[in-house]
Order: structure tokens, then sequence, then C-alpha cells
């Protein structure tokens, strides 16, 4: 039994996660997440949504796919009010919105019964949602005024269905929630209560994700289809002459990256910026990082360096991780951004150089492209000799650019500012992650990248030949080339937007290339 809090009282807040795009779950929903002890949520809810709950919170999952449950619906019920009266927060996360065939209700009413107090943070509902992101628009004038939305699923303890059908059959649009399984009743009841059986119909499946499919027939052949296409839950049917304006509507999955699984091989914490842009353009962003960035072995070097800046004339920065433990270095040396007065910085691209720029200091110097030659071309043009450089970087990197200011004439110091290890993924995970057929592309940014994702595959590891390499910058490239991989994707711009420029490009040209977006 779990002790009360001491002075604190508990509270639920039943919270609609959306339909499954995370970028659709509301503020509110966020800002009560943001106050959570406990989270129970479902198997629909989007797990990019955990992200916002504080870092101590526990997870409780209480999804239910297919017949099987984890938790019963009574169970979650007691649940709620059990860590509700340890003096927890609960935030109770269930997919699309918890009133509209979603149980709420009952969880609302055990919680009143029970006098703990409770909120009800709507959420948007995947039967207005998932059509949009299909394009299919439920009303349009000239065509219906009317939708309703039903489950095709009733509670199976009741004797007899509580659907009039025939008052159903002669409305607009019809949503039916859960309907797959049962698509032969429900398109059965449609046409013998009057509707016409050329009726336009689609069910849509994993709505407003990159997995999105859709499957469009009359009302009469779309229980076949379903049938010959092996169509599973979750999914939504929507039955009505609006169905007929996707082919000019449809918006989401016409995404030029449209249901690509593109590997993430970045550390964790700097994936997000590769991933939002991705999602941008319709692409399944999957997070398998090789590396992952630490402190150096010693902070002595970086701390010497630091303690007698007024010394350079230069600072060169070769990645936005050397910027970040460069001034928490000089932070905690009891020092700011007024100790570097006088010094010129250079970043090795714009990406760094924000990083920069965001501690309030000007750069100086990016040169025109962004690898360790590309900084030596740009200097070739300045007077060194006699010049003082401090580059903070990896613990291990290509000796191109200190050697190269040294040969124009420059005093060069090279100082670790952190280093790369392994992520600690292992072969499995690398294995399941091909056995579930999702990857299309992966994505290198860096030789370290390379080189931790060859030692995680090991030597009898074969790419599969349909998933392509997509590689930043010539260095990266080179890299993953000697390693044996086969580099099919460039960019002129080696930057991540380049990256997925280059994505964009490669898949306008062969349309064929990967396995998802087929959406008829």
């Amino acid at each position: 039994m779990k002790t009360m809090k001491k002075g604190k009282k508990g509270k639920v807040y039943i919270i609609g996660a959306g339909p499954g795009d995370a970028g659709l779950m509301t503020l509110k929903g966020v800002e009560c997440l943001k106050e959570a002890d406990v989270v129970i949520y479902d198997y629909l809810v989007s797990k990019d949504l955990l992200r916002y709950a504080p870092n101590n919170a526990r997870f409780i999952y209480a999804g239910k796919q297919g017949g099987a449950h984890t938790l019963s619906q009574g169970q979650i019920n007691d649940l709620l009010v059990q860590e509700a009266r340890a003096g927890n927060i609960v935030a109770r996360l269930k997919g699309g919105d918890p009133f509209i065939f979603g149980r709420g209700g009952e969880e609302a009413e055990k919680l009143h019964e029970n006098k703990i107090p409770f909120e009800i943070i709507p959420g948007v509902t995947s039967a207005i949602a998932v059509p949009a992101y299909a394009g299919i628009p439920l009303t349009h004038r000239g065509l219906t005024s009317t939708v309703a939305f039903v489950t095709g699923h009733e509670d199976p303890t009741k004797e007899k269905s509580d659907i009039d059908w025939r008052a159903l059959a002669r409305i607009g649009t019809l949503v039916f929630l859960m309907g797959v399984k049962n698509i032969e009743q429900i398109v059965r009841e449609l046409q013998d209560n009057g509707r016409s059986s050329e009726t336009p119909a689609a069910l849509i499946r994993w709505g407003t994700t990159p997995g999105q499919e859709i499957l469009e027939g009359p009302l009469s052949g779309i229980a076949r289809l379903a049938k010959e296409k092996k169509f599973a839950p979750p999914a939504i049917l929507v039955v009505g002459e609006v169905v007929a304006l996707r082919d000019t509507l449809r918006w989401f999955d016409a995404k030029p990256l449209f249901g690509k699984g593109v590997v993430i091989t970045r550390p964790e914490r700097q994936a997000d910026d590769l991933a939002k842009l991705l999602i941008k353009e319709g692409a399944n962003p999957i997070s398998f990082p090789t590396i992952k960035i630490v402190p150096p072995s010693s902070w002595r070097g970086l701390d010497a360096a630091i303690g007698k800046l007024e010394e350079y004339d230069w600072l060169i920065f070769t990645s936005a991780n050397g910027v970040a433990y460069f001034f928490e270095r000089l932070r905690t040396l009891g020092k700011d951004i007024r100790d570097l007065k006088g010094v010129k910085i250079c970043c090795i691209g714009p990406a760094t150089a924000r990083q920069v720029q965001d501690k309030g200091l000007r750069v100086d110097l990016v040169p025109g492209e962004f690898i360790s030659e590309g900084i030596l071309k740009s200097f070739s043009r300045t007077n060194l000799k006699g010049k003082k450089i401090l580059i903070a970087r990896a613990a291990r990197a290509r000796d191109v650019l200190p050697e190269g200011l040294k040969k124009l004439g420059a005093k060069v110091e090279v100082v670790s500012a952190y280093q790369t290890l392994g992520s600690g993924k292992k072969k499995k995970d690398l294995e399941k992650l091909f056995a579930e057929n999702r990857v299309d592309v992966i994505t290198f940014t860096s030789s370290s990248t390379v080189m931790h994702f060859v030692k995680i595959a090991g030597r009898d590891f074969k790419l599969p030949k349909e998933v392509k390499i997509a590689c930043i910058g010539p260095v990266t490239a080179a890299a993953a080339e000697k390693a044996g991989f086969a580099v099919d994707i460039h960019q002129e711009e080696y930057t991540m937007e380049g990256l997925v420029g280059a994505l964009i490009n490669y898949f306008k040209e062969k349309p064929a290339a990967g396995k998802r977006g087929k959406n008829k």
C-alpha cells in the first residue's frame, strides 16, 4: 500500500492525448502532464508525449491492443483512485478525446464516487483528425451538412444494439471508430437500410502518423478490400460522398518523404533537430544512436586554455558539442563571455555558429564549405604568421585542421572539450530494427557514427539492398565507403537541412525506392 505524501493532495487529470501525431495534443494537456507524479497511458498514445512529464515521474502502461488488455478497465479505475489517494498528481493519457468512445466518463465516475478531485482535458479525436490528414472533409457545402460518429465495436455484454441503422443510413458522412473487425456487418446494415452500395468509403489506419495507410472503394467493396489487404486495427471507416474529395485534398501523404523510415544515428540529445525536419516532410524518424557524447577524460587541457584566453587570437569550434562543453566549463571556472574579449571565433558551419551566437557572441568566420578543409581554405587568405589559435574539439579527431594551420604559420593548441563513445546499442537491437521492415534510409552525420555503427553491426552484417545510405559531407561519406557501404545520397550543403533536401531529391527522382507511402 502506498503511503500518503505529506501535505500533498492527490488529483487526476484525464487528458486526451490526440490521435497519434504528438503535435496535436493541446497546450493545456502538456501543462498538466508537466505536473504529473504518475503517468498512466494507453496503447495509442504517442510515446513522444511522455518526455513532457517530469524526470522523476513514474510511467504505467495500461494499453489495450486487439483482445489483449494489460489492465482491465476496472483495474485502471482502481489504480487511478489508489495513486491519487497516495497524494500523487496523476496524468491519465488517453488516445484521442477521453469522452469520445474513450471510456473517460467511466473513469471520471469512479473518481467522483471516491471523492477524488479530477479534471477533463479534451483532446483532438481521431474521428475528425484522421479524415483531415487523409484529405477528407467530414462536411462540405454542396455535399453534406450532417455527420455522425459511431462506434464500430459496441459493448459485447449488451443484448441489443443501440445503433439506429435506418436513421444512420440517411446521414451524410459516417465515421466508424474501431470498425475494422465488424466491417462486414457495418456495410451490410447500411446497405440493408438504404445506403447506396456505390457510396465512396475509406479505411484509414494509423492516421496522422507517418505509418498512415488508406484503402478507398465503394461501400459494397470496402470489406473485401480490407480482407485482401489484411487491413488490421487501429483504423477508422469513413462513409460518404466527401471521401471522393481525397484526390483533390490529400496533403499529408503527399509530402515528399511520407512514410519513409529514416534512421538517425546521432546521439539522442542531438537527434531532435533532424527528427523535426524529417517529420515536417512526412518521414518517420527512427532514433538509433550509435554514439554518445560525454566529458573528456580530463578537464586539465581545456581548463588551462580557459585560464589564458587573452593569449589567443582565434578560437575554433568544429562542432556544436565543442561549443556546449566549452561554455559549460567557462561557467564552472567562474568566467563568462567577457573573458573572450579580443578573441575572434571561427565555427565549422551554421549550426555550430548558432550555438555561439545564442551565447551573445559574434562569429567572425564560417567557411563556405563546412568541413576542416573549408576552414583551411578560408584561413589561407589570412595572414596567420605568429597567430595563436585554440581548437576546442573531440578527444579523437582528424589532424587535418591543426596541421594545416601550422603550415600557414599559426601556433596551434588543441584541447579536448568532449569525447565520443559507443552508445551501448547491441547487435540484437539493430537486427530488431530491420526485422520490423521499417527502414528505408540510414543517415550518418559524422565519421564516428559510421565507425560505431560498424562496431554494433559486426563484420558479418549485410545491409538489406533496399536500404539506402545518406551521409553529411565528403568526410563522413568516405568513412562509410571505407566501411563497405555504398553511399546513395549526397548533398551540396553539409547541414541537416541539406541532408533532408538531398533525401527529398533522391526519392523524387526514384519514387519506387522504399516500402511505404502506397495509399490505395
